[in-house]
Formats: structure tokens, sequence, C-alpha cells
């Protein structure tokens, strides 16, 4: 008997880390208060987390489409982590920025080749199936590698603890995260066959074939990372580019020197 495609689904995953999240965060704001947008955030960034997983989009994922579970793999990688690193408080992230070890995860070149080491391990043919094919046990460690290592991405470039990276350097690592990321959804899509064999097996929907599932998946991926990417990247460069001409504004003031 095929599984609803249209199911909502009590995840356990979910049901566990998001209130967990939610009251380790409530009880951490009485320490270290945040202002309304960065409680906004952390809460869109935990919704992101439940939509993806106790929606319909759970069933698909996990019984009918790449290009569902793709997405799901977006949200858990880059979407919720970035949103919930932007909910903390700097108060409370200089105090996790103190836990042994962490400057050396969060350091740049770290924080980006653990994130892509992620993506690109976890989509090998042979670890894709496999946690797919064992969702109670190995898929939730490929959703919480993906989120760790989001939330390592994204923090040099929301806090300056454990270390201070000016707009110029950020613009650059969103943009190195772009390129080297960007080639596993391009692969995907211009593949010529179906290669992972968990959904070449599974039943077809809306008449779309594993290919093209493969394909939609793999375009909509390099599509979204040049979106979310480009536009983070041009917010810092543009950041950039105005604190270098109040410079030389003041430079060229008289009297300046």
């Amino acid at each position: 008997m095929r599984p609803d495609p249209y199911a909502w689904s009590a995840d356990l995953e979910t049901l566990v880390l998001v209130p967990g999240l939610l009251v380790a965060y409530a009880v951490a704001l009485r320490v270290h208060p945040a202002p309304r947008r960065r409680v906004a955030a952390f809460l869109a960034g935990l919704g992101l987390v439940l939509a993806a997983f106790l929606t319909p989009l759970q069933s698909l994922s996990l019984h009918y489409l790449l290009s569902a579970h793709l997405l799901q793999n977006v949200v858990l990688a880059e979407w919720a982590p970035a949103l919930c690193v932007l909910g903390l408080p700097p108060t409370l992230a200089a105090s996790v920025a103190a836990l042994p070890g962490f400057r050396t995860l969060t350091h740049p070149f770290l924080a980006l080749l653990l994130w892509l080491g992620t993506y690109f391990v976890w989509h090998l043919p042979w670890a894709y199936d496999a946690a797919l094919r064992h969702p109670g046990t190995l898929l939730h460690v490929e959703h919480a590698c993906y989120f760790v290592s989001g939330c390592l991405l994204w923090w040099p470039l929301v806090h300056e603890r454990p270390r201070r990276l000016s707009d110029g350097a950020k613009a650059v690592y969103l943009f190195g995260a772009f390129v080297l990321a960007s080639p596993l959804g391009l692969l995907l899509s211009l593949l010529p066959s179906a290669i992972y064999d968990f959904y070449a097996d599974a039943p077809r929907l809306w008449g779309l074939s594993a290919l093209a599932d493969q394909q939609i998946a793999g375009a909509t991926m390099a599509a979204e990372q040049a979106v979310v990417f480009f536009a983070v990247c041009a917010f810092f460069f543009a950041r950039f580019l105005a604190v270098e001409e109040s410079r030389e504004a003041f430079r060229a003031t008289p009297g300046s020197r």
C-alpha cells in the first residue's frame, strides 16, 4: 500500500528538536534579553523546520520525490540555521563563543569546509540511499549534520565573537560558499540518468520520471543558492563600499589629517 503523499506527519525528530530548542532559547533569554527582531528570527527558523517535517513535504520526501528531500535539506542546512543564529542576542552568542573549541569550529575556512563536506558527503548515492532506508537512525544523523554545519557556516557572518570579520571578508566568504557549493546542484540537474536508487524505485507522482525529479531538484537547489548567497553577499559588499566611501570622504576633508 502506497503512503499518502499528502499526509501530515508526526515526526518525532522535529517534535523533540524544536520544542527543546525553544525551551533552551526561552531560558537563555531570561539571562540574555533579545530585541523582538531577533526573537522573531529565531522563531521563524524553528517554524521553517516544522513546515519542512510536519507538513506533506515529509511524506513526499520519504517516499516519492528527491526534489522534496532536497528542499528539506536546504531548510536544515541554510535557511533555518541562518535565522536561528541571527536570533541569538550578542551577549548569548559571546557566551557560546567562549565554549572550548568553538573558536576553531567557527573559523571561516573550517566552517565553510565542514558545511561543504556535509553537503557533498551526504549527497553521495550510497550515503543518500542509506539514510533514506534508515529513517529512524541514519536520516536523523544526516539532518543533525546539516543543521549544525549550517549554524557554523552562518556564525562568522552574524556574530563578532569569537572573531570579527570585515564586511569585505564576509562578502568574499559568501561568494566562495556559492561558487564551491553550486556544482552539486548543477551536476544533479545535468546528469543523464537518476543516481539515487531509492527514488528511482519510488512510486511515480505527478507524471514525473526519476530523472525529471532529479533535474528539478538540482536546478532548484542551484537557483536557491544563487539567490540567497548573492543577496546576502550583495548586502555585505554594499556595506563594505559604503564604509570605504566614508573613509575616502574623511581623508579628502581639509584638516582631517
